[in-house]
């Protein structure tokens, strides 16, 4: 069974920053972050292979970037220039490399005010 434990979520302003951190136990094969505002569905934001074959939401491209650190089993997602609209409780998600399955992270709540 894989753990995710995300950090780093927060308050900021409009156009700041924030970085966020989950670290998974266990072996991954892919892992990513969703978020999830209020009354709204859950969406990708950005996921990664262990090659660091990168996929992003529409709405984040050239603000934010994910990374990952294979050998901490780390993804990070680097929040630039953000907007309102951003925030969202913000979930990691990581995929096994034993069983195929699905994880979820407990969540971190960005919030970005105006």
């Amino acid at each position: 069974q894989v753990q995710l434990v995300e950090s780093g979520g927060g308050l900021v302003q409009a156009g700041g920053s924030l970085r966020l951190s989950c670290v998974a136990s266990g072996s991954i094969n892919l892992m990513g972050w969703y978020r999830q505002a209020p009354g709204k569905q859950r969406e990708l934001v950005a996921d990664i292979t262990r090659s660091s074959i990168t996929n992003y939401a529409d709405s984040v491209k050239g603000r934010f970037t994910i990374s990952v650190d294979n050998a901490k089993n780390t993804v990070f997602l680097q929040m630039n220039s953000l907007k309102p609209e951003d925030t969202g409780v913000y979930f990691c998600n990581a995929v096994s490399r034993v069983n195929g399955i699905n994880y979820w992270g407990k969540g971190t709540l960005v919030t970005v005010s105006s």
